[in-house]
């Protein structure tokens, strides 16, 4: 590894390089006054764009490409924008996201062949790419730098003929999509388009294990110069999510020996990018977790495990193909996209389960006399809730995006194979405890009326004080395997799951079900006042798929066993367990071993996807009193990783309350 290279980026030296263009601001002005289409104002302003940025080299890299201009501005004007969702619906940005190209195509090709089938916009954004590749091979040589300077001589024209060539292609590739405007670019199963290189040039003799791997972390090192610069809930939420292991299109074992180095790289490095997600299933060897948990070890959120025996299962019920569904790929966070052939918006809403309980509270709850009764009200809440949010998205439009569609086969412009639309569920154990707390206290032991219980939850439990312990401490609670809360989960997952068949979105496809919940731990907490569990007004859900921060918890073999109850491939549009472990638990000398043990575990009965957190409450609090002290304390948010110090308060607030488990 080179330290200099590392700390120069850590150190954020090289945002020197980077400047503002005031003149680039009325870019879209001038587009509306010209009454350019969509197409050619990204054409426009890709191609002026690339003549303005700067080639710069830094003294230790190898894999080049840096942002020098820090504003990329908007091609609509805001009444603009106003007019086109007047007649659509527009998804975040508006802009192309968590889309995963045909990397390995373009990189055996290179661009010349991928611009003979681009439309006109392609082909110019393609030549905009390919001159600005030749002003840093005019530095590289200016610099003397031959290595550097003979890659760019092949690549991105033409396909790369080595593990070095690829690398830089990918990196030339990365940073002409988030040029172009596109963002949360996701970096797909790179071990498995970019291994061939590699293993060619080991088998030649051209590279050892150590030298490909200081390669490599020159090639991870490339993922953070520009990552504060792409758009993001929070700095960090930036999307570059890269996914290892897993199968074959024929159901072969595929961790390699990229997988692994690509492992180590991210353990020496320590850096929150990219984010590492690692595809296993229950015949993974022990030694693959445990390499995993050495990244988990230091402190790095990652990586994401995703159980490929439920996920296929759960991709191919929902209609698609089986060589697809094994090649999956992850979103931003942990959302399953299909490279090349996806299309699919994995994030387009979501359902707040505690607040579907809550509407019940208060709407049906004295007109149902059994509990079964209460049921049937929420049942039918929640499908008249996704009906609705399905009936909302009409019309989808993307600002389109030339060369995003020239990497996909077929195009993407107006969607692809794939066009299914994902919804996360939120709070699933809020509502779930709050279901357990109604049918016990209301209708089963009667100790709780149900006027009681509207108006304790009214009042925030302020009048109720006897009564908030026995809800919120006493009263089963989901993650302790106890099957009252457990079971309503199940239920409430296939209610989710089963509201969705047989309605079909804009672009033709289906709705997918998911456990994650993003921000919405935090909105949607924000939507209503206390709840049923003994949760206080302003207290946020619980991350993902995770128990509530409050609830007193056994341990985490007991969270395992309640959040492996539901029928997780039912529910596969994403969204992991998420667990908190005591950072002094990996003192001990077998703890790698035993986290391993843990995810396996997990893996085997069942689970779908899981992500480990090592904190410690101490040094985060301390962070928040003197960040100077902090600047690489890393934590994982919700479906990425970040440093802690960047984060708004909220956000480390939540980090800091969750519950923290120690095996």
């Amino acid at each position: 590894m080179k330290k200099e290279l590392l700390e120069y980026i850590v150190s954020k030296k090289h945002h020197v390089f980077r400047r503002e263009i005031p003149e680039l601001e009325n870019m879209a002005e001038i587009f509306k006054s010209q009454g350019l289409s969509s197409k050619e104002r990204m054409t426009q302003r890709f191609e002026r764009l690339s003549e303005l940025e700067t080639p710069v080299l830094l003294e230790n890299e190898k894999i080049c490409f840096l942002r020098t201009i820090k504003n990329i501005p908007d091609i609509f004007t805001t009444d603009e924008w106003q007019k086109i969702k007047e007649k659509h619906f527009i998804h975040e940005l508006g802009y192309m996201s968590n889309l995963c190209p045909n990397y390995e195509k373009a990189i055996r090709v290179g661009l010349l062949e991928i611009q003979k089938e681009a439309d006109v916009y392609g082909k110019r954004i393609i030549d905009a790419i390919f001159k600005l590749s030749d002003r840093y091979k005019a530095e590289a040589e200016k610099q003397g730098k031959c290595a550097l300077s003979k890659i760019l001589e092949r690549v991105p024209r033409y396909g790369a003929s080595s593990f070095y060539e690829a690398l830089q292609f990918f990196r030339i590739i990365h940073c002409s999509l988030w040029l172009e405007g596109n963002y949360h670019v996701t970096i797909g199963r790179i071990d498995q388009y970019i291994y061939p290189y590699l293993k060619n040039d080991l088998e030649k003799g051209i590279y050892t294990r150590e030298t490909a791997l200081e390669l490599l972390e020159d090639f991870f090192i490339s993922f953070n110069k520009d990552s504060d610069l792409y758009p993001g809930v929070q700095q960090g939420d930036n999307g570059q999510s890269m996914v290892l292991g897993g199968v074959t299109a024929e159901g072969k074992d595929a961790f390699n020996l990229l997988s692994e180095l690509c492992l180590e790289a991210s353990g020496n490095l320590l850096l929150i990018d990219p984010k590492i997600n690692l595809r296993v299933n229950k015949n993974t060897p022990l030694e693959v977790y445990e390499k995993g948990a050495e990244l988990t070890k230091a402190g790095l959120g990652f990586p994401q495990y995703s159980n490929d025996d439920v996920v296929i299962e759960g991709l191919t019920r929902l209609g698609y193909e089986l060589k697809d569904a094994r090649n999956y790929a992850i979103a931003a966070c942990w959302e399953y996209i299909i490279p090349n052939y996806g299309a699919d918006v994995a994030n387009i809403g979501a359902l707040s389960f505690p607040k579907i309980i809550d509407t019940c509270l208060h709407r049906d709850m004295e007109n149902c006399e059994t509990f079964a009764d209460f049921m049937q009200a929420v049942e039918k809440e929640i499908r008249n809730e996704t009906k609705s949010m399905c009936s909302r998205i009409q019309n989808l439009w993307f600002v389109p995006s030339p060369f995003m569609h020239a990497l996909f086969d077929g195009g993407i412009y107006e969607g692809g194979k794939y066009n299914n639309f994902g919804f996360h569920g939120t709070g699933i154990a809020t509502a779930a405890d709050s279901l357990a707390a109604i049918q016990l206290h209301v209708y089963d032991q009667k100790t709780i009326s149900a006027d009681t219980l509207i108006q304790a939850v009214d009042s925030d439990f302020k009048d109720y004080s006897a009564l908030l312990p026995i809800l919120r401490y006493e009263t089963p609670k989901m993650g302790n395997n106890e099957d009252l809360p457990d079971q309503n989960a199940v239920w409430l997952l296939h209610i989710f799951s089963d509201s969705l068949k047989g309605q079909t979105n804009c672009r033709g496809g289906i709705y997918r079900a998911g456990t994650g919940s993003a921000m919405y731990y935090l909105w949607h907490a924000n939507e209503i006042g206390a709840s049923p569990d003994g949760r206080r007004k302003g207290e946020p859900f619980g991350t993902n798929f995770s128990p509530s921060l409050f609830a007193r918890i056994h341990g985490p073999i007991s969270v395992i066993q309640s959040f492996t109850k539901p029928e997780l491939s039912s529910a596969i549009n994403g969204g992991p367990l998420t667990l908190e472990f005591a950072a002094s638990m990996f003192q001990g000398e077998d703890s790698i071993k035993k986290i391993a043990i843990f995810i396996k575990s997990y893996i085997k009965m069942g689970g779908h996807q899981l992500q480990l957190n090592a904190v410690n409450s101490a040094l985060m609090k301390d962070a928040q009193e003197h960040p100077e002290r902090h600047q690489q304390l890393v934590v994982r948010i919700w479906g990425w990783s970040a440093y802690f110090v960047a984060l708004d308060k909220e956000y480390q607030e939540h980090v800091i309350r969750r519950q923290q488990y120690q095996l």
